[in-house]
């Protein structure tokens, strides 16, 4: 006969009954998962399978109560990314850094977008002036405004002959002014210089500030075809020829020459 075992010894056989798995003591569980055997509540009911109870915490040591807490869950990554903006682009679809800056553009750059701006410029004004006859004067026929001066008998209206082609009319009027009447004609001289012939009825001490400003001062008479004008200044650099009659005043102003005036005043007729 084997000797008496005590009653808390484990058998040393644990070879189960025929048609049974083998078991595995509960201390050899609990010492090979670390820790000491479950202790369920009084009657000995056994611990349920793993995943099929709510995971329970221990309260923190000290609290009251000491009933467990749920373990709340991780929160969820794609949220978290969801609450992030994306990063933006840089403004233009262009990363930063690689656009230059004005301030770093070189001299040479500068300079031909500068060329890039005046070759059609050039072009235009090239057109201008050749194809569509630009700063061209216009030139007019002042024959309707010495007809108009005539046909109302103010005073005697002499008219330029025998000018050369380079002398060009730009602008003609016969105007009824306070005091009398006025026939304005102006001339482009050969040299590109303007000069305006005026007829007019109106007093001389009231025509000649008009026309000559307070800057004009009398500077000697001159003989032209036989009759005696008198030279004047103007305002700026005009200068007049200046011819007093009893029923009109002749005048020949402009910035052109002395010898172009008195071109002009010695062919009227």
């Amino acid at each position: 006969m084997d000797p008496a075992q005590p009653a808390d010894r484990v058998p040393a056989d644990q070879t189960p009954p025929d048609g049974q798995p083998p078991v595995t003591p509960t201390g050899a569980t609990d010492a090979v998962a670390g820790s000491g055997p479950s202790k369920g509540p009084a009657g000995g009911g056994s611990a349920t399978g793993a995943g099929t109870e709510a995971a329970l915490v221990e309260t923190a040591a000290g609290t009251d109560g000491g009933e467990p807490a749920l373990v709340e869950p991780a929160p969820d990554a794609a949220a978290v990314d969801a609450d992030v903006p994306p990063a933006r682009p840089a403004a233009g679809g262009r990363p930063a850094g690689k656009e230059k800056s004005r301030s770093e553009r070189s001299p040479k750059d500068m300079a031909l977008s500068l060329l890039v701006l005046l070759v059609p410029i050039a072009l235009l004004v090239a057109f201008y002036r050749g194809f569509l006859g630009g700063e061209q004067p216009t030139v007019i026929d002042a024959a309707p405004a010495y007809e108009q001066a005539r046909a109302a008998n103010a005073f005697p209206v002499s008219e330029p002959a025998g000018l050369g082609s380079g002398w060009r009319t730009v602008s003609a009027s016969y105007r009824t002014v306070e005091g009398g009447a006025n026939l304005r004609v102006g001339y482009l001289t050969p040299e590109g210089r303007g000069v305006q012939l005026v007829q007019s009825d109106v007093p001389p001490e009231k025509l000649l500030p008009a026309e000559l400003t307070a800057e004009g001062q009398p500077q000697g008479p001159t003989d032209l075809g036989g009759r005696n004008w008198q030279r004047y200044t103007g305002r700026g650099n005009d200068q007049a020829l200046v011819l007093l009659e009893p029923n009109r005043t002749i005048l020949v102003i402009g910035d052109a020459r002395e010898n172009e005036l008195r071109q002009l005043a010695g062919s009227l007729r």
